[in-house]
């Protein structure tokens, strides 16, 4: 690949205002899941106002992941056609039109419309993070990313605890709607950053690349692919059954609400420590087997000793999905350019989601038919084809290098 040609107006506004473009990527990262989190715990309310039905309340929990998958493969596209930046303003604005509208939808329809919206900017600012913490630090590219990567943790975990006490004070609608001003929020520092500067085509002659990068053609981007969506599957299969889980091995409903709680806000402590870890080291598979065995022990806790510790179990579990930080820091660790990370970024979370979509479901039918055993024997198998891919993607090659 020909080196990036010498941009010195950019390249001095960039090294000038470093603390625009880092507000940027935090306040992007705040916002690729409070759609999500922010109805979740309201679909009842919202469900005996505007009459959804099981079968909207189902469809609503499937369109996350199918919207992730479908713009993790067509944001690629997009940067092809305008600028990284653009497409950034573009999906945050995108987001909280969303929001909006489901705030004010007044039928299943609307909500379903206003879902898929919001959700389409979400998926596509999932994309985008990446190669921006590539384009604008690519020298400190572990340490934005740790950052980027809690602030998509807060903005899972956060959206989930205020959306009850917020629609009690104000109503269902404020406590889903008002997210979009956060969203709105973010779209601040890119339209500076464009106005400043424009925002040249992720790909093309401004970006350093002159061919289109096909992630598919090298084992790095296929590992990584499948990496993202091993995990990403065991990982969504746990947020939606774990309560279930809980319940089956004698926690009470509320418990099993609080169990999901801690799966979830251990990934917090992760999105601290991992993005460090894989920044220092050249091979950070250590992370894999420290998950993977944390899986492995939770599991036999909650088959064969689910009365001794129940606790241990669900933390060993919320300590396993550790691989999701390490899986977004390696888009960059593995790239050499901007357009390399974007176009590694669409393909794995593309790939990704797409198989993680399958875990609730698969899971679900296993656990709800036969049993736990085979709901985790399931999941056992997914864990050894992620132990297998992993091995490749955290080797330390590069994807622009392998390349066939």
């Amino acid at each position: 690949m020909s080196p990036r040609p010498a941009r010195p107006d950019r390249d001095r506004g960039a090294l000038a205002f470093p603390l625009l473009a880092l507000v940027g990527v935090v306040l992007v990262s705040l916002n690729l899941r409070t759609a999500v989190t922010s109805i979740s715990p309201l679909l009842g309310e919202i469900d005996a106002e505007i009459g959804l039905g099981a079968t909207g309340m189902g469809l609503l929990g499937m369109v996350p992941t199918a919207m992730f998958a479908l713009w993790g493969v067509l944001t690629p596209v997009l940067l092809r056609r305008a600028g990284l930046e653009t497409v950034t303003v573009g999906a945050m604005v995108a987001a909280a039109g969303g929001q909006v509208v489901r705030a004010l939808a007044d039928d299943p329809w609307a909500m379903g419309v206003g879902s898929l919206v919001a959700l389409a900017g979400m998926g596509i600012g999932n994309v985008v993070a990446p190669p921006l913490v590539k384009k604008y630090f690519p020298r400190h590219v572990s340490a934005v990313s740790t950052l980027y990567i809690t602030g998509l943790q807060v903005g899972t975990v956060v959206p989930a605890l205020l959306a009850v006490p917020v629609a009690d004070a104000a109503g269902w609608r404020m406590s889903i709607g008002w997210w979009a001003a956060l969203a709105l929020v973010a779209v601040v520092p890119w339209a500076i950053e464009i106005a400043r500067h424009g925002s040249p085509v992720v790909g093309g002659p401004a970006a350093g690349a002159g061919t289109r990068i096909r992630p598919w053609r090298s084992p790095v981007g296929l590992a990584l692919a499948l990496f993202f969506g091993t995990n990403s599957l065991c990982t969504y299969a746990f947020f939606t059954w774990m309560p279930a889980v809980a319940e089956s091995i004698g926690m009470s409903r509320a418990e099993g609400g609080i169990a999901l709680a801690v799966f979830s806000a251990i990934g917090l402590i992760a999105a601290l420590v991992v993005p460090w870890i894989a920044g220092r080291v050249d091979d950070p598979y250590v992370v894999v087997v420290v998950s993977v065995a944390c899986y492995l022990a939770g599991f036999a806790g909650l088959l064969w000793a689910p009365g001794a510790a129940p606790w241990i179990w669900i933390v060993l579990v919320g300590v396993g999905p550790s691989t999701f930080p390490l899986c977004l820091t390696l888009i960059n660790l593995r790239t050499r350019t901007a357009a390399g990370s974007a176009a590694l970024s669409g393909f794995s979370q593309g790939v990704g989601y797409t198989v993680a979509s399958l875990g609730p479901i698969v899971f679900g039918a296993l656990f709800s038919r036969v049993g736990l055993g085979a709901g985790l024997a399931f999941l056992l198998g997914v864990l050894a084809v992620m132990t297998v891919v992993s091995r490749v993607a955290c080797r330390p090659r590069m994807l622009e290098d392998t390349l066939r």
